[in-house]
């Protein structure tokens, strides 16, 4: 059991060492505009590349089964290392929009690799305690996340050269650290053949729907909330000269408090229940979808900016949880590919999202639009009530 403890902390380690390639080219965007001569839309593109390679490289990892038919460390290891040279592939003077979006497009496929492998490897360590283990391991991604803000704000001092290299370091720093010290877990069943209906076939077990439901209806709001953080801050801002906002920095501290609330609500899960701490927390963050554009009409900016930090808490903090109960109601030797292709239909509702309301949002100006939000976290609050599972 010793040994067990020091599994999570690297396991945390890793995944914060490599999810900071996620919004890497975020982080010095202003950069590759300058440096390539890259239209002013290139944040949309690069962010939904990286959405893009992610959507498309969980579904391989499911379909082909790699998370269940190999060494999960040797998997995680592998695509860290390919992820963090793709990541550095973008300071070569001869890169285009179009070298630039595929490099985007290739670090995304390997973070396929790595989120969802390191929950596949947690499920393979841990039973008892396994919701507060993915609780660290979420916040994890929820910090590597926020990275790239806490970034523009303190870049000043680097170049972007450096900036992009030290990410790509720490990628393959965390995926050292996972492959020498997590061999394979106790629990693991290795899956022996290559079946490619598996990713139908969970679907069937209604318990793991509900959970998958529920999750879906939670993506929905999460990636677009999160997106439009820096936007929202800046709306409220121009609404009110008066108020003046250190948009990165809150930005960081609004995505990043999160991280904590995953683990806070890993624990209120380990004494209240799981599928009732995910509910209670998927209809709060609906209350903070629904209330949004009141907040807007109030003119004081600490106010608005506690409401944000509040919905920050609450927007992420379910999402250990419905990784637990896909985790808990997946059949053991397909468990790897279950959890990797509910992440891949949850990321690619993310996609529709916040397409959607980025062009509602942009032909409107309308703070309104935000109410859309709430439809995700209804849905999954509905598939969650069934009595008859989990």
């Amino acid at each position: 059991m010793k040994h067990h403890k020091r599994i999570l902390p690297i396991i945390v380690i890793s995944q914060f060492c490599c999810t900071s390639l996620w919004f890497a080219g975020n982080a010095v965007l202003n950069d590759l505009i300058e440096n390539f001569s890259l239209p002013n839309s290139a944040l949309e593109n690069l962010t939904s590349a990286v959405q893009f390679g992610f959507i498309t490289g969980t579904l391989l990892f499911a379909l082909f089964t790699i998370a269940d038919r190999f060494s999960p460390s040797k998997v995680f290891f592998l695509c860290a290392s390919l992820g963090a040279l793709c990541n550095a592939g973008l300071i070569f003077n001869f890169n285009t929009l179009s070298t630039i979006l595929i490099i985007r497009f290739l670090t995304g496929f390997f973070l396929a690799g790595i989120y969802p492998i390191g929950m596949k490897i947690a499920t393979d360590y841990y039973k008892k305690g396994l919701g507060i283990s993915l609780g660290f391991i979420v916040g994890a991604l929820v910090l590597g996340t926020a990275l790239p803000h806490l970034l523009k704000d303190s870049m000043h001092a680097f170049s972007w050269e450096t900036v992009l290299l030290s990410i790509s370091g720490l990628a393959i720093f965390g995926g050292c650290l996972l492959v020498i010290f997590v061999n394979n877990g106790p629990y693991r069943q290795k899956g022996t053949s290559l079946d490619l209906t598996i990713c139908f076939k969970v679907f069937k077990n209604r318990a793991f729907r509900k959970a998958s439901f529920g999750y879906f209806g939670h993506m929905w709001e999460l990636y677009t909330f999160w997106a439009f953080v820096p936007i929202l801050l800046k709306t409220y801002s121009d609404m009110y000269v008066k108020v003046q906002f250190n948009i990165p920095l809150l930005s960081f501290f609004i995505i990043g408090i999160g991280s904590i609330s995953c683990v806070l609500g890993s624990y209120l899960a380990a004494k209240f229940g799981t599928k009732r701490t995910a509910f209670s927390l998927l209809l709060l963050s609906c209350i903070c979808c629904l209330v949004s554009p009141l907040f807007f009409l109030v003119s004081n900016g600490t106010i608005f900016l506690l409401f944000l930090l509040f919905w920050g808490i609450v927007v992420i903090a379910d999402s250990p949880l419905f990784s637990t109960l896909v985790a808990q109601n997946a059949p053991e030797t397909d468990k790897g590919t279950a959890i990797t292709i509910v992440n891949c239909i949850g990321f690619s509702i993310t996609i529709l999202s916040i397409q959607l309301i980025s062009t509602l949002f942009h032909s409107t100006s309308s703070t309104f639009v935000f109410l859309i939000l709430a439809f995700g976290p209804i849905l999954g609050l509905i598939s969650l009530r069934s009595k008859r599972v989990f």
